[in-house]
């Protein structure tokens, strides 16, 4: 029988309710902690870097976010690390959690659809992220101009609120893989399995394995398009899709995110920074390719949890 109302009745009960029990919950208190305190670490090493070798530099704060301090590595490669984990944690058992409280029945017997199930809980999650990267992006400007005692500029603003959109979306991706998986799988840890899984693989092994095939598929090439080529398969993961936006944007001297020909370098002030609107246009491939890659990973579960039973 055809469905009667909008689809999307329902969709704020289920972003409420979902919203408050991440927020209340005990596992997102022990990954918010978890969070914090590995990037304050990463912070305090980068400000005693930043005080010790910068004098007079025009992207002081954006150098809290990428100096490392040995032997901790920079905040971003911390962000890089512990965001897919708080996605993937929020998400395993978004859908096979409420089939094995044998609740998903009683749910759908509301007037709230299918739909607005699966978008209430991907929306509120997203916002719990987005939450708590908000506050610890905060939490960085305010130590910096704490113990900095230099004010950040309007051009670092942008590019650091730029990264924390990006940062945002890339969360969305592993939610989406997160939450792909917990509609496939019925067991929560198989989910939870398959998801850290594919996070390792993609993150660690998928770079240096792409450059390999790379080097077989083009055997007989020259050296610029073997690297291409495996440049090419590399941003397969999102991990290496985040990591050239956060090299564009936190680092205003970039000016390529391949390969560099001689012809582009003519005219060009070696290690003079790039406006911002051309460091913005230099990452946006890879901002829309993150995007795209949550959408599809989200229309996949949309499309697998509409053709499941639902039993009593």
């Amino acid at each position: 029988m055809p469905r009667e109302g909008s689809p999307w009745r329902g969709l704020g009960t289920v972003i409420l309710k979902e919203l408050s029990d991440h927020l209340t919950s005990a596992r997102m208190r022990v990954l918010e902690w978890l969070v914090v305190l590995t990037a304050l670490a990463a912070l305090y090493g980068a400000i005693q870097s930043v005080r010790d070798t910068t004098a007079q530099d025009p992207f002081l704060f954006l150098r809290l976010f990428t100096t490392a301090h040995q032997p901790l590595p920079s905040f971003v490669a911390f962000l890089s690390f512990l965001v897919p984990l708080m996605a993937i944690g929020l998400g395993f058992d978004a859908v096979n959690g409420e089939h094995s409280r044998r609740t998903l029945s009683r749910i759908l017997s509301q007037p709230i659809y299918r739909d607005a199930l699966l978008f209430g809980k991907f929306i509120a999650a997203l916002a719990t992220l987005a939450i708590s990267l908000i506050c610890l992006w905060l939490l960085v400007i305010g130590l910096g101009l704490f113990l900095l005692g230099v004010p950040p500029g309007g051009e670092e603003m942008l590019r650091s609120l730029v990264f924390l959109g990006v940062t945002i979306v890339y969360a969305g991706v592993w939610l989406a893989l997160a939450m792909l998986f917990s509609t496939v799988f019925r067991s929560a840890a198989t989910a939870a399995l398959v998801s850290l899984g594919v996070w390792l693989f993609l993150t660690i092994i998928w770079p240096p394995l792409a450059q390999g095939i790379a080097q077989a598929l083009f055997a007989h090439s020259d050296e610029a398009t073997m690297l291409i080529g495996g440049q090419v398969l590399a941003r397969l993961s999102p991990s290496t899709l985040f990591g050239e936006v956060v090299l564009a944007i936190l680092h205003p001297a970039t000016r390529s995110l391949g390969p560099v020909y001689l012809d582009q370098l003519q005219g060009a002030v070696m290690g003079a920074p790039l406006p911002f609107g051309e460091s913005l246009l230099l990452a946006w491939p890879q901002i829309v390719g993150m995007i795209a890659a949550a959408i599809l990973l989200f229309v996949a579960g949309y499309v697998a949890f509409q053709r499941q039973e639902v039993r009593a």
